[in-house]
């Protein structure tokens, strides 16, 4: 009855139906990551292959774990969730407890 195409799913939502759910969380923390040391390579404080470079990739998984579970507990939709795990895994553990100590100390 209606010539309108269907709607667009976004990014989010179409990796999530392609490849699922988890994979989509740790894409998400990958590249939050890869953000990060990117920067730290700019600005020449890492060279762009190194060892450090095999301790990412815990450090994502952790992030996308707490990303996730962090998302599931605030109610946030799935997009909004892979969002978040991104910016849980550029800050990293020292960024996100920073973030967390700033936001506890304004709050009380």
């Amino acid at each position: 009855m209606s010539d309108l195409p269907p709607p667009d799913l976004g990014l989010v939502e179409t990796i999530r139906q392609s490849i699922g759910g988890a994979a989509t969380a740790l894409i998400a923390a990958f590249a939050g990551r890869a953000m990060f040391y990117a920067g730290e390579v700019r600005a020449r404080r890492r060279p762009v292959m190194s060892p450090d470079l095999f301790w990412e990739v815990p450090l994502a998984v952790g992030m996308a774990l707490i990303g996730d579970s962090l998302g599931s507990y605030l109610g946030l939709t799935r997009e909004v969730s892979v969002g978040l795990i991104a910016v849980l895994s550029y800050l990293g553990p020292r960024g996100a407890g920073a973030a967390l100590e700033k936001w506890v100390s304004r709050k009380g």
